[in-house]
C-alpha cells in the first residue's frame, strides 16, 4: 500500500457508508485512486475505486464507471467481481469489487522473462474470463498487463480486473479516457484508435499483452496521432517468440479484426489443443456436491437463533462480550474548512465519549463525523488515554491526520511555522516513548500562504546596502514549497547568512534564493541615504576609452580606460543632474556639476542622439588630453574593488553651493540625507552602474 496523503479521498480507519472500513490507498492516478478496505459486516477484504469530486460529476468518467458496474452479473473466477457502485456522502462516486491479492503481469513483466508456457496458461485462463464477460455484451477495451493479476502469483489463478483510470499513473502507462477512445495505446486494437470497439479488439489487447510480457518491455505506440495509427496498421513484430505462442500473439493481434479468432471461446479452444495434455481444469470435487445436501441443517439453525434474537434472548451476552478488533485501529482528521472525523475502535462508551472531547477541545468543535465501534482486543490498558493525549497534542497544527493500528501510527499535518514543528516534533517523540506506540510524523511547516509584505519588512530591516527586493509573485504570496528569490547589494559577505537565518523561521517549507552582491562599505553608505532607483527615467552606459565599445558586465582590468554616459530620454527636458562617483577608497568626486563644469540644467548638456539625451561624465584618455578639465582615469594596480557612478536627476538643483570637488564619503551621505528629506517628490530618477577594477 502506499502511504497516505493528506489530498486522499477516503483516510485510513474512516467507515465508508457505513460498511467499508478503508484500510490504506492501494493507487492513484489523475482522476481518482483506489482504496483496500474491509467490509465490517462480512470481514471480506475489497478494492473501492473512487472518483475525485471534480470526476464524480462528468457523465463520461461516470458511464466508465457503469460499465464496469454492469459487470456484477459475471461470476468468473478469472473475472474480479464487482457489487456495488454507489456515491459517497461527500459525492464522490465508487466501486466495490472483490480484492485480488497479488503481483501484476505488468509487475513480472519488468522484475522477471515470463515463459511461454506460464504465457499461454495466463492467456487460457484470460481468454476464459472473456467468454463470461462478452456473453454478457461487456466488452473490457483497457485490458493490458496492469489489469491482469497473478493471484498468489500463480498464472492459473490470473485473473481480469479494471482498475483503469484510478491506477497509479507512475507505472507509465498513458490511460486516454474520452468520447472516442477508452484504453491505452500500448495495447488498443487498431479499431480502438478510430472509435469502435467490439469483443475482438479485447483479444487484440490480449496479444499484445503476451507478447510485451515475452519481452518484458511496455510496446512503443508512437508519439503523434498519426504514427499511432501508422503503426497499428501493420502486424506486430513476433520474431523470436517461440511456438505456439508466436502463432498465438500473432492471430489474436492481427490488424483486421476479421481476421482474429471468431470470438474468446475459439481462442480457449486453440490453447487447450496446443497444452493438452497438460490443460488444467478446476471440476468442484465430490464432497463440495455431497455439501449442498446439508445446506438445510444448517438454514434451520440460524432461522432459530434469529429468532432468539428478536426475542432478546441473546441481550446479556451481546453485553458482556465485545467483538475483537484485530489490530485495534482508530483514525481522525481535522482541517479547517471540511467536517472534521473520527473514526475506530474504543473498548466502551465512556473512552468512545472521550476520544470525541479530546478532538473538540484539541479543534475547538466535535466531529462532524464519528464512526467510533465498540471492541475488545486493546494493545495496552491505556491505548485510548494515550491516543486522546495524543490528538491533544496536534491541537499545535494547523490541519492533521491521525492513523493508529495497534502500537504503531501515523500523523501528518501542517504546522504553523518551523518553530512550532519542531517544538511538535520533540514532544511526539516524547509520546512515543512514554505511550509504547512507535509514531511516524510528515509534518510540513507553513504558514499555508505566506504573505510577501511580512518577507519584505525582515528584509528592510536587515538592508546594508540599500534596499533589498523580491521577486514577489503575481498574487503577493508564496505556496508552500515555493522558492523566495532576494536579489539586492550587501555591505559584508556575514550579511547573506543573516539573511537566511532571519527568513528561516518564518518562510517554513519554501526555500529562500539569497543572490546578492557584496559592495564595501563606502558604496553601501551612500545607497542608504539614496531615493529609491529605477523607474527608467535615467541609466548609465559603461564603455572602454580606447575601442569605444560598450561593457555591459562594468568589469575592468589593469590598463583599460573606463568611460561613461548618463543617458536620458531627448524628449525629458527639465531637471538638474547631479552625478558622483564614489571610490573604493572612501572618497567622493563630484563630476557633475563640478568646477569645470558649471552648467547642470538636463536641456543644456549632452548630445541627442537616437533619442536619447547622452551626457559623457567620465571620459577617454585622449579626450582628457585636449581637455584636462576633464574626469578620466587608466585601471592601475592599485585601482582594485568596487567604485560606483551615481546620477540624481531632480526638479530643483539638489544642492544651494557647489559642492568641492571631492569629499569624504560621511560628508556626502549626511548632506544628500538632509538635502533630500522631504524632497521625495522632488526627485524625478536615479541610476547607478558598478565599475569592478579587477587583476
Amino acid at each position: 500500500m502506499k502511504d497516505p496523503l493528506p489530498s486522499d479521498i477516503f483516510h485510513r480507519g474512516q467507515v465508508l457508508n457505513n460498511t467499508y472500513d478503508i484500510e490504506g490507498v492501494l493507487g492513484r492516478g489523475g482522476t481518482g485512486e483506489v482504496y483496500l478496505a474491509r467490509n465490517q459486516i462480512s470481514g471480506r477484504q475489497v478494492a473501492i475505486k473512487a472518483l475525485s469530486a471534480r470526476f464524480s460529476g462528468n457523465v463520461d468518467y461516470i458511464e466508465l464507471m457503469k460499465r464496469e458496474e454492469e459487470m456484477r452479473n459475471i461470476h468468473h473466477d478469472a473475472v474480479v467481481r464487482y457489487t456495488e457502485c454507489s456515491r459517497s456522502d461527500q459525492g464522490h462516486v465508487f466501486l466495490v469489487m472483490d480484492y485480488i491479492d497479488g503481483p501484476s503481469m505488468n509487475d513480472e513483466m519488468l522484475a522477471r522473462r515470463l515463459d511461454d508456457r506460464d504465457l499461454m496458461v495466463i492467456a487460457h485462463r484470460v481468454a476464459s474470463g472473456l467468454v463470461a464477460t462478452h456473453v454478457r455484451g461487456v466488452v473490457h477495451r483497457d485490458l493490458s498487463p496492469d489489469n491482469i493479476i497473478l493471484r498468489g502469483g500463480d498464472p492459473d489463478k490470473a485473473t481480469i480486473i479494471d482498475f483503469g483510470i484510478a491506477k497509479d499513473m507512475a507505472a507509465g502507462a498513458r490511460t486516454i479516457v474520452g468520447n472516442q477512445f477508452a484504453g491505452k495505446y500500448e495495447y488498443a486494437a487498431p479499431e480502438q484508435v478510430e472509435g469502435r470497439a467490439e469483443p475482438r479488439s479485447d483479444l487484440y489487447a490480449l496479444g499484445a499483452s503476451l507478447l510485451a510480457a515475452w519481452r518484458g518491455e511496455v510496446p512503443f505506440p508512437g508519439t503523434t496521432p498519426g504514427e499511432i495509427v501508422r503503426r497499428k496498421q501493420a502486424p506486430l513484430d513476433t520474431e523470436g517468440v517461440p511456438e505456439p505462442l508466436k502463432g498465438l500473439i500473432d492471430t489474436l493481434t492481427a490488424p483486421d479484426p476479421a481476421a482474429r479468432p471468431a470470438d474468446a471461446a475459439a481462442v480457449v479452444a486453440r490453447i487447450e489443443a496446443a497444452l493438452k495434455p497438460h490443460t488444467r481444469h478446476a471440476e468442484p470435487a465430490p464432497a463440495a456436491r455431497r455439501g449442498r445436501a446439508w445446506l438445510a441443517l444448517p438454514a434451520l439453525a440460524a432461522l432459530g437463533m434469529l429468532a432468539a434474537w428478536a426475542l432478546g434472548l441473546f441481550d446479556p451476552l451481546l453485553r458482556q462480550k465485545l467483538p475483537v478488533a484485530s489490530p485495534y485501529r482508530l483514525a481522525a482528521a481535522h482541517d479547517p474548512g471540511v467536517p472534521g472525523r473520527i473514526a475506530g475502535n474504543a473498548p466502551d462508551e465512556a473512552a468512545a465519549a472521550a476520544l470525541v472531547a479530546a478532538f473538540a477541545q484539541a479543534t475547538g468543535q466535535p466531529p462532524a463525523e464519528t464512526a467510533l465501534v465498540l471492541a475488545s482486543g486493546l494493545p495496552r490498558a491505556d491505548w485510548t488515554a494515550q491516543a486522546g493525549a495524543l490528538i491533544a497534542e496536534l491541537a499545535a497544527l494547523d490541519r492533521w491526520e491521525l492513523a493508529l493500528s495497534g502500537l504503531s501510527g501515523e500523523v501528518t499535518g501542517l504546522a504553523p511555522d518551523a518553530p512550532a514543528r519542531e517544538a511538535l516534533r520533540t514532544r511526539l517523540d516524547a509520546w512515543s516513548a512514554d505511550s509504547g506506540i512507535a509514531l511516524r510524523t510528515t509534518i510540513a511547516a507553513g504558514p499555508e500562504r505566506l504573505d510577501a509584505a511580512r518577507v519584505q519588512a525582515v528584509l528592510d530591516r536587515l538592508a546594508t546596502c540599500g534596499r533589498l527586493d523580491q521577486q514577489t509573485p503575481d498574487d503577493a504570496t508564496y505556496p508552500l514549497g515555493a522558492s523566495i528569490v532576494i536579489t539586492g547589494d550587501i555591505a559584508t559577505p556575514e550579511d547573506k547568512p543573516a539573511i537566511e537565518a532571519a527568513l528561516a523561521p518564518l518562510i517554513g517549507d519554501r526555500t529562500a534564493q539569497v543572490e546578492t552582491r557584496t559592495l564595501n562599505r563606502d558604496l553601501c553608505a551612500i545607497r542608504a541615504v539614496l531615493p529609491p532607483m529605477g523607474g527608467g527615467t535615467l541609466s548609465i552606459w559603461l564603455g572602454d576609452g580606447e575601442s569605444g565599445a560598450a561593457n555591459l558586465t562594468g568589469i575592468y582590468r589593469v590598463g583599460q580606460n573606463p568611460v561613461a554616459e548618463v543617458l536620458a530620454p531627448a524628449s525629458l527636458s527639465q531637471g538638474s543632474l547631479w552625478v558622483m562617483v564614489v571610490d573604493n577608497t572612501g572618497k567622493v568626486f563630484h563630476v557633475l556639476p563640478q568646477i569645470n563644469s558649471t552648467e547642470h540644467a538636463l536641456d543644456q548638456i549632452g548630445r541627442v542622439e537616437g533619442g536619447l539625451r547622452r551626457i559623457r561624465v567620465l571620459h577617454s584618455i585622449e579626450e582628457f588630453r585636449a581637455d584636462p578639465g576633464l574626469l578620466a582615469f587608466r585601471i592601475t594596480d592599485g585601482d582594485f574593488g568596487k567604485s560606483e557612478i551615481v546620477a540624481i536627476l531632480s526638479r530643483s538643483p539638489l544642492f544651494d553651493l557647489r559642492r568641492p570637488r571631492d569629499e569624504s564619503v560621511t560628508s556626502v551621505a549626511e548632506a544628500l540625507a538632509e538635502t533630500l528629506q522631504g524632497r521625495e517628490g522632488e526627485v524625478l530618477g536615479v541610476a547607478s552602474r558598478i565599475i569592478d577594477a579587477r587583476q
